[in-house]
Formats: C-alpha cells, structure tokens, sequence
C-alpha cells in the first residue's frame, strides 16, 4: 500500500488491518496487478471501507447498465466536480471498457461534446444534473431517461451510481486522495487486460 495514497490523512499500515481488509486489499491487487489507491486510503476507517465497498459492488455487479456506461457516468461526474483521483482512476476505467483511449478526457473536459450516442448523452445529462442541481431533477428527466430506451431499473441505476460517486468524489478530494501512476497509462495504447 502507497503511503501516499492520500495527502490529509494517515495511510494505516497493512499489517494493522483487519483480516478481512487485508485479504479484500490483497484480492483487488491480485486482479488489477497494484493496489489502487482509494483501498490503502479507505482502509483508514474500516467499518467505512467495508460499507463503501460492499455498496460499491453492488453498483458494479447488480446494475442493469453496462459497466462502460457505469464508468461513464462516473466520469462525466468526476469531471464537474474536479475529482483528480476519480478522473484518472476510472477515467483509465472508461479507456478499458469502451477500448476508446481518448473517450474519458473527452468526458471530463466537456462530456457535452464526447463521442457518445444521443442516448448516452441523454444519461450523461441527467447524471450531471442530479451531481449540480439535485433540486432541480424532475418527472421530465426520468421521462427523457425512459424515452432515451432506459428501463424503469436503469433510470434507478443512473440516479444510484451518480449519489454514490458524488460521495466518493467529495470524500476524494477532502482527504487529497492520488491516483496511482498506473491509472494514468491504462487504456492508452493498445488494449490492457
């Protein structure tokens, strides 16, 4: 685990962890090859690492969105809320899944004039306007949603993977979390697996 994970708080030191962060630690670094960040960084707070994590895969696994409009989404939102860690850690994430490797700046410069179908736009804008302006989210916005080809459950997934991702932008950035130099590079050549 990087000790600079995060710049505001204390990374805790693997061997203090509980067993079942560790061994969830060492699964994720197993898959992705390194232990991302946002792991070493939540595990500061265990009972919070477990409920942010088991509510992320949640997200992740039960969604009835594919995982490259997920990634999306989470882009787009990262974007207008500055999240560094999020823009380059799933931005890496959208290059994977959409084998695309300029879709995720494209989004987070001004995901307005990405590459994307009119119905992912559609999407994209509801999840911004839930991320600036939750007040202002009508019937019309779930209505664009459905007319868009999105299921009654999607439109449900759109609005919980865009609350869950503004929670973790805005935790991101509180505790200055970094995103590992790997994320930077995934996705930008030929395809990683």
């Amino acid at each position: 685990m990087n000790d600079d994970a995060m710049t505001r708080f204390p990374v805790p030191d693997r061997a203090d962890l509980p067993d079942d962060l560790r061994e969830r630690i060492d699964a994720e670094t197993e898959r992705a090859g390194f232990t991302p960040n946002v792991f070493a960084a939540l595990a500061y707070a265990p009972d919070q690492f477990r409920a942010f994590v088991d509510y992320h895969d949640a997200l992740v696994e039960g969604t009835s969105l594919d995982r490259e409009e997920v990634e999306m989404i989470v882009v787009a939102v990262s974007g207008v809320n500055h999240c560094y860690y999020c823009n380059v850690a799933h931005g890496a994430l959208v290059r994977l899944y959409a084998d695309d490797p300029t879709l995720a700046d494209q989004l987070v410069a001004n995901y307005r004039t990405a590459d994307v179908s009119d119905e992912r736009l559609v999407m994209l804008d509801v999840a911004v306007k839930l991320t600036e302006r939750p007040a202002e989210v009508t019937e019309a916005d779930l209505d664009a949603l459905a007319e868009a080809g999105y299921s009654e459950r999607e439109i449900w997934d759109v609005g919980a993977v865009t609350a869950f991702f503004n929670l973790s932008n805005r935790l991101a950035s509180f505790a200055d979390m970094r995103p590992n130099d790997e994320f930077h590079t995934l996705g930008r050549g030929e395809r990683d697996d």
